[in-house]
């Protein structure tokens, strides 16, 4: 049985599990299923710790290892171009797609609540203070003065940053120092990949125990206007997702089943862990193995892809924008949905794990 076959039962069973258990178990169910919840959050940790050695890793094994700096330029150049495309492309289908989903939800009668207390005066505050990042100390923050420390706190686009000088540097040196050090980190990779591979073997496990205390917690409660809310924001990322395969196969000539056999273990760790990070690893192998990617291009492009692309966040932004807009009564147009869709890409960029 294929892992990710493995992973899509664990899946469901976890589901029907969990509302079984919020349905009939009581709070005694409720306490087994949280018991287990460790299990998830070690195994999800247990992927993580990968994730640093492994984009440093590739990024200088995928960078060092071309000579010609022309061709790393203009890799870098296609790559940023289809990022802000498919980013544009997101925000353009979302700003229509969420209000037509949201004009299903029936008004809100009476008079609107008020704004949580404080919530006005609070954010006046820190624009006040400033607080709040602006483009120039957002653009400071994109060289770290400590590269240890961006990677002990997890901050990916700085440090994929440091690594990307660093393996210019070390491409243009000399040619003995050049292998040395790309043997070195190849070596680190690989070790990484197998380790991966250990990892993703009990991610059945791993993901049953993640799941099912949310299951058993959520599955009873998806009702109303937060379960409206939730129904609509999984519409409208499925929606997204589905358009991608057709792009990649009028844009990339590859066929649409094959690109989805090699995207669903991906999917699979990135929906059960939440984290678009801990996905790397088996982005890396089943871009490699599953679509036949050279390692200069997957070493360079998925680190940035799963660092600073962050294609949910016109997706997220703008439902929830809506929802709490229909909350509280304040109406949200065109303009400001506009504003929202493309401003959440330079959040996410600015988060090391969304």
């Amino acid at each position: 049985m294929k892992d990710s076959t493995r992973v899509l039962i664990s899946l469901g069973t976890a589901v029907a599990g969990g509302i079984a258990i919020g349905a009939y178990g009581g709070p005694t169910g409720l306490r087994v299923a949280d018991g287990i919840a460790p299990i998830g959050a070690l195994w999800v940790n247990a992927i993580r710790m990968t994730v640093i050695p492994l984009v440093v890793s590739l990024i200088i094994t995928g960078v060092a290892s071309v000579s010609d700096i022309k061709a790393i330029g203009r890799l870098g150049g296609r790559t940023l171009l289809v990022f802000v495309l498919l980013i544009a492309g997101t925000a353009i289908v979302a700003m229509p797609f969420a209000p037509a989903l949201f004009s299903l939800l029936p008004q809100r009668t009476g008079a609107p609540p008020p704004l949580p207390s404080g919530a006005a005066e609070a954010a006046d505050q820190l624009i006040a203070s400033g607080q709040t990042q602006t483009f120039a100390t957002w653009v400071t923050s994109l060289i770290p003065s400590n590269p240890v420390a961006a990677a002990a706190t997890g901050s990916m686009v700085p440090l994929i940053l440091f690594t990307l000088v660093l393996a210019l540097a070390i491409a243009n040196g000399p040619t003995t120092t050049r292998s040395t050090l790309v043997g070195f980190f190849q070596a680190l990779a690989d070790a990484m990949l197998m380790l991966v591979r250990w990892i993703v073997k009990v991610a059945p496990i791993g993901v049953f125990a993640l799941v099912l205390p949310l299951a058993a917690r959520a599955g009873t409660a998806l009702v109303g206007a937060i379960g409206f809310y939730i129904a609509a924001y999984c519409g409208a990322s499925l929606v997204m997702t589905a358009l991608i395969y057709p792009a990649v196969a009028l844009f990339g000539g590859i066929p649409i089943r094959r690109f989805a056999r090699a995207a669903l273990p991906a999917q699979l760790i990135a929906f059960s862990s939440s984290s678009s990070i801990a996905s790397l690893p088996a982005l890396v192998e089943s871009a490699e193995d599953g679509l036949g990617l050279p390692p200069p291009i997957t070493g360079f492009v998925l680190p940035l892809a799963v660092s600073m692309f962050k294609i949910a966040g016109p997706v997220s932004w703008t439902v929830g924008a809506l929802f709490v807009g229909w909350f509280y009564g304040v109406p949200l147009h065109a303009r400001e949905l506009a504003t929202i869709a493309f401003a959440a890409q330079r959040y996410f960029e600015s988060r090391a794990d969304v």
